[in-house]
């Protein structure tokens, strides 16, 4: 199920300032988060790094579903 959302890596690191939905397409970080923590994407999860908050698909056995494949 986390395969529908895919970070674009496109901050100053690497990290994900936006995220590409299939179907959708892209949707900021921090909206991303906001759905997340209403309850909208029930397979994520958002962390806090350093103060900033990503979304995180939740664990299972799977890695070829991961965010960041």
């Amino acid at each position: 199920m986390a395969k529908n959302i895919n970070g674009n890596k496109d901050g100053t690191n690497g990290e994900n300032q936006s995220y590409t939905i299939r179907g959708r397409g892209v949707v900021s970080r921090s909206k991303l988060v906001q759905e997340i923590n209403a309850g909208r994407h029930p397979d994520f999860h958002v962390i806090d790094v350093n103060g900033q908050k990503f979304a995180r698909a939740n664990r299972d056995c799977s890695t070829n579903n991961n965010i960041d494949k």
